[in-house]
């Protein structure tokens, strides 16, 4: 990615709260964009937006806000006049999309509507990307990589939610945006790992929880396959294709961004990694229980993002792991995002 391309740059991000949102707001700050957030307070307590002190990178731009409150919105965009945007917003769990589907559905797909909307009736924007999942495809499990051209049609009310807020975006693309030269692009990302992760009902944030509390971990679907991949992988992915698309609208399209083949793990294997880093003598066993449907194998292919933009992960599972580690131990938090992202690019100028 070149740091150039977002320098002076004015960047709205919707979910900047979040895990990957502080990180990217880490990352852009770095690079000398202009930033506007967009959000809920941080889902959790702790979380890495109030680790890492990132709503000092702001300053009157960092908002809180509802992504489902279109007139609020609205009026942020048009004040703000962004030139790039990157929608992180939504409702990003599972399970949780199991107890409140509706709130999945309002807050993925009509959430979607009011950004596309905004975009729209916004003349200084001119490059979008919306961070959708691995989960949108109709996933008959059959141990195969996703492509870009598969069908979509998530299982759960979360990766449902995902998929249809991809058409949204296909049509807004087709019936609007294409024709006032805004590229859009879409990105689905496979699962993260990385520091400052809090979020329940995940395997890194519950490996942490119970090594900080002294426990064994318990490993909900050890033998569920996943792309795991460390948060900087699809947040540069991210960036790389909202640069190009910038300077050439002809790369937009709809991207995987996911590992490569041999950091697609069991779970199991991944709280193996963790017990490896942690050190200490920790220690996983598997807890099954029962609960709703998740898939038991995801993969992605990369292969798109690989020939047309030239991206190369750069860190493996257990580098990934390694490092989340790291923040943990880090006394300052913002200090060791910063480091982890110049050691990543390895440009020490950055």
């Amino acid at each position: 990615m070149e740091f150039q391309t977002f320098q002076g740059k004015k960047v709205l991000i919707t979910g900047h709260t979040g895990f990957k949102g502080s990180w990217l707001s880490m990352i852009l700050s770095m690079a000398g964009a202009k930033l506007c957030g967009y959000a809920l307070e941080p889902p959790t307590n702790p979380n890495a937006f109030t680790e890492a002190k990132i709503s000092g990178l702001y300053g009157e731009w960092d908002i809180r806000g509802d992504i489902r409150d279109r007139e609020t919105l609205t009026r942020i965009f048009r004040e703000f006049q962004p030139e790039i945007v990157l929608h992180l917003a939504a409702q990003p769990i599972v399970r949780t999309s199991y107890q409140e589907p509706v709130l999945t559905y309002e807050t993925n797909v009509m959430g979607t509507v009011n950004v596309m909307e905004c975009v729209r009736n916004t003349p200084s924007v001119r490059s979008v990307l919306n961070v959708t999942t691995d989960k949108v495809y109709d996933n008959p499990e059959e141990n195969r990589a996703f492509k870009e051209t598969d069908p979509l049609d998530g299982y759960d009310p979360y990766s449902n939610s995902k998929s249809c807020s991809e058409l949204v975006t296909h049509c807004y693309k087709r019936s609007f945006l294409d024709d006032m030269g805004i590229a859009v692009s879409t990105a689905r990302a496979g699962n993260v790992i990385g520091g400052g992760d809090w979020q329940k009902d995940r395997i890194v944030p519950d490996c942490v929880r119970a090594a900080l509390s002294g426990k064994e971990i318990l490993v909900r679907n050890p033998n569920s396959v996943r792309p795991y991949q460390h948060v900087l992988e699809p947040l540069f992915a991210y960036l790389l294709i909202v640069g190009a698309q910038l300077r050439n609208p002809s790369y937009a399209g709809y991207y995987n961004v996911g590992p490569d083949s041999g950091d697609c793990l069991s779970t199991g294997e991944l709280a193996a990694l963790f017990c490896a880093a942690w050190g200490e003598g920790q220690k996983w066993r598997s807890e099954q229980e029962d609960g709703p449907h998740e898939a038991g194998f995801l993969r992605l292919d990369n292969t798109k993002i690989r020939e047309i933009l030239g991206f190369r992960p750069h860190w493996n599972a257990a580098e990934a792991i390694k490092r989340t580690v790291e923040y943990v131990r880090a006394g300052d938090k913002a200090a060791c995002m910063r480091m982890q992202i110049r050691e990543y690019l390895g440009e020490d100028h950055v």
